[in-house]
């Protein structure tokens, strides 16, 4: 009786996202506390389970480990690149004509706000080992992925290493390309697009422009400027599309696994990664979530405060779920 009366008390400490299993309802407790479970995780379209991020979900459906009954499944009704799990195999071949992309064909315009920008750059190197990036060349495209500001940039220093074979920059292209200077403000002019700058707030920005790019923080501190954080959608620190480990997969994977083309093959085309990081963008911005305005803030949230303690261990799992909130703004907010 006593073996069996735990076992059932163990299934009721159960968490409804994840599906970890405690012994005691404070340590389910405190596990949500700390997890941030949310609709705008991952989840499993078999078993419902909630993932911290893409990477996760994609171990747990055709992982070295899978879950054996989601995998079959999976593997008869599933997506590898959207891990969507349709009704029929006919369904999935029609869903993967349309959810695969690639270099050449541009992304359908079904959806499109136009309020974002995607900007990369390339750096050639300079100091006296050539370790030092210097930006030579930006790129900035709409979501139309039509080409808004493309030029070479003339760096403030020295130039010891034009990094041809990855850049495909040449001595001649930056004799009398745009000083920095210059096309500082003409980034600065297409980002704010009339807004002052120090006008901008979350969710009231205008016609301010979101800024998408992967590695935003080194291509910005390179070109000298600042744009706000909430305004800026960088796909190396989008939690879902990070690894397991909490670090940043490279642009060349999410493309190859996210977008199912390649690309970085050669020489390293800005236009190309800006127009990687934006179908990204728009992917994640698309995805289907409950329309949870209360989570997402991007603030860590801690509903669960201590004077409540006694109230939540008498909730099921269910209510404490919904009491959650993400610690991270998901982009289908944007919408």
């Amino acid at each position: 009786m006593d073996s069996r009366r735990e076992s059932s008390e163990t299934l009721r400490n159960k968490c409804a996202a994840c599906y970890r299993q405690y012994n005691r309802m404070d340590h389910l407790v405190e596990h949500m506390k700390v997890n941030y479970h949310s609709v705008h995780e991952p989840r499993c379209g078999v078993c419902g389970k909630h993932c911290r991020s893409l990477e996760s979900l994609r171990e747990h459906l055709i992982g070295p480990l899978p879950k054996v009954e989601c995998a079959r499944v999976f593997a008869v009704r599933g997506c590898s690149i959207c891990l969507n799990i349709f009704d029929s195999t006919a369904t999935v071949r029609y869903h993967r004509a349309a959810c695969q992309y690639t270099r050449a064909a541009p992304m359908p315009r079904g959806g499109i706000t136009g309020r974002a920008v995607a900007l990369a750059c390339k750096m050639v190197g300079g100091g006296s080992d050539g370790s030092v990036d210097l930006c030579a060349r930006v790129c900035l495209i709409g979501e139309d992925e039509n080409t808004i500001f493309q030029t070479y940039i003339k760096p403030a220093a020295p130039v010891t290493n034009y990094r041809y074979e990855v850049t495909g920059i040449r001595p001649e292209y930056l004799r009398d390309a745009m000083p920095l200077k210059v096309a500082q403000r003409r980034i600065q002019e297409i980002l704010c697009n009339g807004e002052s700058l120090w006008k901008l707030r979350p969710r009231s920005y205008g016609r301010a422009k979101i800024l998408v790019g992967h590695g935003l923080d080194h291509d910005l501190e390179r070109l000298g400027l600042e744009y706000p954080a909430f305004m800026i959608r960088d796909t190396a620190k989008y939690p879902p599309l990070m690894k397991t480990s909490k670090l940043s997969n490279s642009l060349k994977y999410l493309t190859q696994a996210y977008l199912g083309y390649d690309i970085q093959t050669g020489i390293q085309d800005p236009y190309e990664n800006c127009v990687a990081a934006m179908r990204l963008y728009i992917r994640m911005r698309s995805q289907a979530h409950p329309r949870d305005y209360n989570s997402g803030s991007g603030e860590a949230q801690n509903n669960y405060p201590a004077w409540r303690q006694r109230e939540l261990e008498r909730m099921s799992p269910e209510e404490l779920l919904a009491l959650s909130a993400s610690d991270y703004y998901c982009w289908c907010l944007d919408y």
